[in-house]
């Protein structure tokens, strides 16, 4: 469990889509084998420490003739934002998605005191 001791608590949010593929003829929506798709997520105001971060698919545009596949996850968090990645594998042909985040974290306040 992460505790945050702090009197000021941040959450931060966004809406993001990953990729779209399919009017290109992207590898996520034609190719094979394990693709994987990875955009950098900025804060708007950075945290004090790198916060807690979930992510989750909030649209997937997938073919419907082969098994859908897709890990989602939120990697290389830092105070000032974070690394979303998309997977998927096997025969799965994605032609687009979107993501949806949340980060809590401990926010700067104007009673901090900083001794050195």
């Amino acid at each position: 469990m992460k505790r945050i001791a702090n009197q000021s608590i941040g959450i931060a949010q966004g809406d993001d889509v990953l990729f779209s593929d399919f009017e290109d003829g992207g590898e996520m929506w034609t190719g094979q084998g394990p693709r994987e798709r990875r955009k950098n997520l900025k804060f708007s105001e950075p945290f004090k420490v790198a916060p807690s971060v979930h992510v989750s698919l909030s649209m997937w545009d997938m073919d419907s003739a082969t098994n859908a596949r897709a890990d989602v996850t939120a990697e290389k968090i830092t105070a000032n934002g974070f690394e979303v990645v998309f997977r998927t594998w096997g025969d799965t042909r994605v032609a687009r998605a979107r993501i949806r985040w949340m980060a809590i974290g401990a926010v700067a306040h104007k009673d901090d005191w900083e001794l050195y």
